[in-house]
């Protein structure tokens, strides 16, 4: 009797959680998540369809704060897997810990032909040699011309981007970055590699950089290195003095690493990161962040600390700086912040953030309206009604209009 009881409770639960599931299967229509764009570029340099990826910040669609334009990280071997790493990076440290970024992913067609400035007949790295696909190598110069020439402007024409820009490579990717960076230096402000192939072509790419780094100056470019662990059991400090294919690689790395070391009067500003616990195919993903924090290492606001108008003003200003001309803290980043002091009673941070908006975006509703929402939180009618009228003499838009009348009811 106890078992059929068990049994009829099991079947009655089981029917009940099969009709749940089913009717939120019919309840709710499943939809996709995107997080960017897929373009196609015809470019006349390459003779060929090019495939861009193109991700842009959620903020750039809001119909309530002044419109802003953004940096670019420009990715090699953009393929969905590595946009899509890069893409989530930057929507988790924004706008907190950097700033927000559109992300251009460039995929592949050649990529031996496309990341190799010079052409040889055959590699050697890490102990490998590959005697087919570098027939098509060299092509670089060409490739680095469809970047300049073709995708930034049409970029630029297209999508709301600001000056600053960041190149991104890894491997062969990385050795593109340092040939951009000594032959066409001004293309891009920051330059991440990410155990770059530096021993191609018997390290041409390397020794012109060394001539370079020591003829020229790099006031304001930044460059970020990282170094995956390929050392295949060879204590890291007696890989210098092994002669065997399978260390070129790391040893024209750290060749490059020793000398930057030892060259400061270029004006570079660098940093790099040995990854002992990551190998080149690992190694990537952990680089982009680190170099995103040594990029943006003054972007660091605290939600938990004070002064936030302070901080603020503080961090834009750096970024004034490193970007090369005037940022202003986002109106969507502050009018938050403020949101979220008033939240917790901290009325006179409230107003200093509010009024900050006032000054940068003055030709903005919404600030009048968050400041009105500020004077009624606080009981001040005749301050709130000010503002909801300065707001709406700018845009009439229906819930200010309504808060302006329910105030004047009262």
């Amino acid at each position: 009797m106890k078992k059929n009881c068990l049994r009829a409770t099991a079947t009655v639960f089981l029917f009940l959680v099969f009709q749940g599931v089913f009717a939120q299967t019919n309840q709710t229509q499943p939809s996709q998540i995107s997080i960017g764009i897929r373009e196609t570029l015809n470019s006349k340099i390459l003779n060929e369809q090019r495939r861009i990826l193109v991700y842009v910040p959620n903020s750039a669609s809001s119909l309530i704060y002044t419109k802003q334009k953004y940096p670019v990280v420009y990715l090699l071997d953009g393929e969905t897997a590595h946009f899509a790493s890069v893409v989530g990076m930057i929507q988790r440290l924004s706008p907190y810990s950097c700033p927000e970024m559109i992300v251009v992913g460039i995929p592949n067609t050649d990529r031996t032909r496309d990341l190799t400035p010079t052409h040889t007949n055959s590699f050697h790295v890490m102990g490998f040699m590959d005697n087919v696909s570098f027939k098509t190598s060299g092509g670089g110069e060409r490739f680095i011309s469809f970047i300049e020439k073709e995708l930034i402007p049409h970029i630029d024409s297209v999508y709301p981007t600001a000056p600053y820009r960041i190149f991104i490579g890894h491997s062969l990717g990385g050795l593109t970055v340092i040939n951009t960076l000594v032959h066409h230096t001004d293309l891009f402000k920051a330059y991440i590699a990410i155990d770059p192939a530096l021993s191609h072509d018997n390290q041409k790419v390397l020794k012109e950089a060394k001539n370079a780094l020591s003829a020229n100056k790099f006031p304001e470019i930044s460059f970020f290195m990282g170094i995956a662990n390929t050392t295949y059991g060879i204590d890291i400090k007696k890989v210098k003095r092994d002669t065997t294919n399978r260390t070129e690689h790391l040893r024209s790395i750290l060749e490059f690493r020793d000398y930057l070391d030892r060259n400061h009067q270029n004006q570079l500003q660098f940093e790099y990161k040995y990854y002992n616990n990551d190998n080149h195919n690992s190694v990537p993903l952990i680089t982009e962040y680190d170099a995103f924090r040594f990029l943006f290492g003054y972007f660091s606001l605290d939600l938990f600390g004070f002064n936030y108008a302070k901080n603020l003003e503080k961090i834009f200003e750096n970024a004034s700086k490193q970007f090369g001309y005037k940022v202003l803290p986002p109106e969507s980043l502050v009018n938050s912040i403020a949101s979220l002091s008033l939240s917790y009673k901290y009325f006179d941070e409230a107003l200093l953030l509010l009024k900050l908006n006032i000054t940068n975006y003055p030709q903005s509703y919404n600030v009048y309206n968050a400041m009105g929402d500020y004077f009624s939180n606080k009981s001040e009618k005749a301050n709130a009604i000010e503002n909801y009228k300065k707001a709406l003499s700018i845009k009439e838009v229906p819930s200010v209009r309504q808060k302006l009348e329910k105030i004047q009811e009262k």
